[in-house]
């Protein structure tokens, strides 16, 4: 209500600015007017009725249509710094954006919950940013973890790449050694293994290499989206909240898991495996074959493959190898280079003086990541000598009794009529037999946890001749 307002001593006497009479009254907006020009103002203006707040309003009015003409599209930003569709205000009311719709998900003004969200539940801005801001983090946590996760397994192809660069060196020097006690007329069939050799290198490291290009562009892509999350969060509460949906869906982009197939690594067995043997068949002459080479890219970290691939060692130290699927990781084994699915395969291994080993066959699905009991029912079937006694390792383990320590052990395998027989070649004494059905293909298994010896295949005798 206007009250009239008494002038201090000294001071001149207000006047209506309307009429310029004396004794106006004071507007609860601070501007003054007499009775008389008030009651015209509201009978014209309405309640407020004083004419200099209508001019200012008119004016703003004004101003605020040039600039919507002016700038159409752009946004603005409001007297506090936040970025909204006009200064942090309802681009259909002018009503400050003090609340958001949580159906919506889009900020909101009182005019807008009382008309188009009326059975909407809207938040206070201040809340709805706490709860969002909670909610992109949980979005964040498993962008981190596959960050994370791509990470350690471009370290893990890292060092795999360096690994087949290393074996190739090996393998080529290996090769190149064995060719130099072959006569002239074999140097052909060595540049023609070793080209194979660098075949296979450079197409196993071009597919290594671009596993790694796309681990880290994955990498990359995924730095940069938490970034972009990271940044939006520290946005202003209205610019945060209008760019909420968006960051939402780029926040819950997926990738695709790095992919752990086998065969990745250099094939070291296909160009070492017997080679002497194979250049034999083409010297028409007699040459060592070993019926079984290991494969050192199933080695335990523990056990040490010769250049060879005969003689497997014991070591206390573990050697820093890939994590490739074919290696065993919890028991100390290596398996043969060659499957067997068929037809009837015969190995003598030395044993001599080692005081802790296991020889016999494995299913190719054998568990390798691991620990499993050791019984044909887990795909394995082997004998062992452990702390003094010969055992066979069958569903409840079985000593064998032996009339005298074997230096040598000969592993039978009769793949279609279902048998592994195991026995003494100095006096084809058997130490033991497994019968089963076999329905996939087996490989020679072989641990050694000895300390002092090794296990070595024998090489086999073979003849040959021209029809």
């Amino acid at each position: 209500m206007a009250d009239e307002q008494t002038p201090l001593p000294g001071e001149a006497e207000p006047s209506c600015p309307g009429c310029q009479g004396r004794d106006p009254l004071a507007l609860p907006c601070g501007h003054q007017l007499c009775e008389s020009c008030l009651q015209l103002c509201r009978s014209e203006l309405g309640e407020s009725g004083c004419t200099v707040c209508y001019g200012r309003d008119v004016l703003d009015s004004v101003v605020k249509g040039l600039l919507d003409s002016l700038f159409c599209g752009q946004p603005r930003r409001d007297a506090a710094g936040g970025r909204g569709g006009h200064g942090g205000l309802c681009a259909l009311h002018g009503e400050r954006l003090t609340l958001f719709c949580m159906e919506d998900e889009e900020p909101v003004c009182t005019v807008c919950q009382a008309g188009e969200h009326e059975d909407h539940e809207c938040r206070s801005t201040e809340e709805a940013v706490q709860d969002c801001k909670k909610e992109l983090k949980s979005a964040l946590k498993p962008l981190q973890e596959k960050l994370e996760a791509l990470n350690t397994a471009k370290q893990t192809c890292d060092e795999s790449a360096d690994h087949i660069k290393s074996q190739a060196q090996l393998t080529e020097r290996l090769i190149k050694e064995e060719f130099e006690k072959l006569h002239q007329f074999l140097r052909d069939e060595e540049a023609s293994l070793v080209a194979a050799l660098k075949e296979e290198e450079e197409q196993k490291s071009q597919k290594m290499k671009e596993k790694i290009d796309k681990m880290a562009n994955e990498i990359a892509s995924l730095s940069d989206t938490i970034k972009m999350v990271e940044e939006e969060m520290e946005a202003e509460d209205i610019s945060f909240l209008q760019n909420f949906k968006a960051t939402v869906e780029r926040a819950h982009c997926t990738t695709q898991d790095p992919e752990t197939g086998s065969g990745s690594l250099i094939d070291v067995a296909k160009h070492l495996g017997s080679l002497n043997y194979r250049a034999w068949e083409k010297m028409q002459g007699i040459v060592q074959y070993v019926p079984v080479t290991l494969d050192p890219n199933t080695a335990d970290t523990c056990l040490i493959v010769s250049d060879d691939l005969t003689t497997v060692r014991y070591t206390d130290e573990e050697q820093h190898l890939p994590d490739n699927p074919e290696r065993f990781n919890y028991y100390e084994c290596v398996l043969g280079s060659e499957g067997f699915g068929s037809g009837r395969h015969t190995w003598d291994v030395e044993v001599g003086d080692n005081s802790e080993w296991a020889l016999g066959v494995a299913k190719e699905t054998v568990l390798r990541k691991e620990w499993f009991p050791l019984s044909p029912e887990r795909g394995l079937w082997s004998i062992c000598l452990y702390a003094g006694e010969y055992r066979a390792r069958a569903p409840i383990s079985i000593p064998i009794t032996v009339k005298k320590k074997p230096l040598r052990v000969r592993v039978q395998l009769d793949w279609d009529r279902g048998k592994v027989t195991f026995s003494d070649p100095s006096d084809n004494t058997v130490l033991y037999k497994f019968q089963h059905r076999f329905t996939e293909r087996v490989f020679p298994y072989f641990s050694n946890t000895c300390k002092h010896h090794p296990l070595r295949v024998l090489p086999g005798r073979v003849s040959v001749s021209a029809e």
